[in-house]
């Protein structure tokens, strides 16, 4: 009996062990369950206005981080600096299998980020947001019937003619997401708050394999044009700068760099102050060899490729300005972070008219413009069609509070679509140089706002809105921000500094309303019948402060 001991003392202390084993993977298990089903029932998602979805690999969101973080230099590529070792660079975007997703229209989901509450959906879901269009007729409609594909593919495009597996659209892809899109264009708004086809646009920018990449003509940097399977393209700015890179101060604005989170974060804040006239814009991380080098059909373009001596993959393009081997725009080793707006349909089939800006800057290092030493420019642009109109002017004014917040002084120009005539929104396009400096505000750009001293009633109640703790500016446009693949999209500061600019906008129009002696002159009424006043929103932004 003693001699079995041994052996019978193993046998037990293996049964034991083996049951402590079974027991953690179990704790292990129930763990895990109960974390994922808390998750989904802390009231985090709530249900309000839908967020693009494309999601990153684990691997990918740290290759991106490290691709975030280049020198401050004009060029991507940070001399001297290498990714850590062990750590492999972020392969193709197009490489990652797309998911089929269901557009459909239907009740859509706000993903906060960092608490509970969803303040972006909350803000959707205030009435403000929820003021009805004018009725859209046939002829309000940018395309009174829905058009074929196939008068939006331009036979000029080489690679439509090049490339027989394109000639003919797949089965699921007869009504793409960029069609549905253009069709959705109307009098009075580019998209409608709540429409199906801005998201799966976004997610087509973002995901979508790109099968042609050449230079757009014309410009003063460098921009491609991006071509989908399913015929839709994009306008790619690739990354000049880092986010916490600020314009220097003795740089002139028509010579600063346009930034491609400005684009992406321009988008949001036009969708956030309900103006909705930024075409769907979203980041993406573009391999520059397989995605733009080896299928260019762009002779000029591709002969400015090369390889650093760092080992990266490196072009400049063909520009006026920053188009050389100083200005190399250089991937790590090949990955490069860009913005991907939605092309506008062509002009061909939807022409558009270029109006220039009474308030334009003279775009000279000595010589100012005349809004610039009269003060009473105004008057004399009010008096000159179409701003004879109050309505043209108005829109104007939303224009200038959008360029204002994210310090944009290079609006030479703005767009309409030529159907509509005079009486249809601004095209709020180009927006490449905002978001450049934090510390600094431009007062300058409110001139017009300054001079005239009027103002949509409906935007100064939404800023009133936005100024308040529960729908902040600044915590909103961070939680929609955070839906973006190459999120963080903008650096803290400059996040903050829209609460600050916000302020100084109201404070604006209370003293004009104050130089004036009614409101009504100064707040034209654009919300009759609407139950909330300007009165009570300030009086609920002062209380919350």
């Amino acid at each position: 009996m003693v001699h079995h001991l041994p052996s019978l003392f193993q046998r037990k202390f293996k049964v034991i062990l083996c049951f402590l084993l079974l027991l953690a993977l179990l704790v292990h298990m129930v763990l895990d369950l109960t974390l994922s089903t808390g998750l989904d029932s802390c009231g985090c998602t709530r249900k309000g206005e839908d967020q693009p979805s494309p999601v990153l690999s684990a691997q990918n969101k740290l290759n991106l981080r490290i691709l975030q973080d280049f020198s401050g230099s004009n060029s991507s590529l940070e001399k001297g600096v290498h990714s850590p070792e062990g750590v492999p660079h972020a392969g193709s975007r197009s490489n990652i299998p797309l998911q089929s997703h269901n557009f459909e229209p239907k009740e859509a989901e706000e993903k906060p980020t960092w608490t509970g509450r969803s303040k972006l959906a909350a803000l959707f879901d205030h009435p403000l947001y929820k003021i009805p269009i004018p009725k859209v007729m046939k002829k309000d409609k940018l395309f009174a019937t829905r058009p074929k594909v196939k008068m939006f593919v331009r036979s000029s495009n080489e690679w439509a003619s090049n490339n027989k597996a394109h000639e003919k659209l797949p089965k699921h892809d007869a009504n793409p997401a960029w069609l549905r899109f253009y069709t959705g264009i109307n009098r009075y708004e580019l998209y409608a708050r709540h429409d199906p086809a801005r998201l799966a646009t976004m997610e087509d920018l973002a995901m979508q394999p790109i099968i042609s990449s050449v230079q757009k003509p014309g410009g003063t940097q460098l921009k491609l044009i991006m071509t989908f399977p399913n015929h839709g393209q994009a306008l790619f700015k690739p990354m000049k700068q880092t986010r916490d890179q600020e314009t220097p101060a003795d740089f002139f604005y028509f010579s600063d760099f346009e930034r491609h989170n400005a684009e992406i974060a321009a988008f949001h804040l036009d969708r956030i102050l309900d103006f909705r006239r930024i075409p769907p814009v979203s980041g993406r991380l573009v391999n520059i060899t397989k995605e733009i080098r080896d299928i260019t059909t762009d002779r000029k373009l591709f002969k400015t490729f090369f390889i650093s001596p760092a080992g990266n993959v490196c072009f400049f393009g063909v520009c006026s300005y920053y188009c050389s081997t100083e200005h190399a725009l250089c991937g790590k080793p090949d990955q490069l972070e860009g913005s991907m707006a939605a092309l506008l349909p062509d002009k061909e089939l939807a022409d558009r008219r270029s109006w220039r800006s009474p308030w334009r800057r003279s775009y000279s290092k000595t010589k100012k413009a005349q809004w610039e030493s009269d003060e009473d420019y105004c008057a004399e642009v009010r008096q000159t069609a179409p701003y004879d109109n109050v309505s043209r002017l108005l829109n104007l004014i939303d224009m200038t509070v959008l360029d204002f917040l994210m310090g944009n002084m290079d609006r030479h120009h703005y767009e309409t679509f030529d159907k509509f005539g005079n009486d249809t929104f601004f095209l709020h396009l180009d927006n490449g140089r905002g978001f450049g400096r934090h510390s600094h505000d431009e007062m300058s750009i409110l001139v017009p706002l300054q001079q005239c001293c009027i103002i949509k009633k409906s935007t100064f109640m939404r800023l009133q809105l936005l100024a308040t703790e529960p729908y902040r500016l600044s915590d909103v446009m961070r939680e929609s921000l955070a839906t973006d693949q190459l999120s963080p999209v903008l650096a803290e500061p400059h996040l903050k500094a829209l609460d600050r600019r916000l302020q100084k906008i109201l404070d604006m129009v209370e003293d004009c309303m104050k130089k004036s002696g009614e409101s009504q002159e100064v707040l034209i009424n654009d919300l009759k019948g609407q139950q909330y006043t300007s009165s009570e929103l300030r009086d609920k932004r002062s209380s919350a402060a």
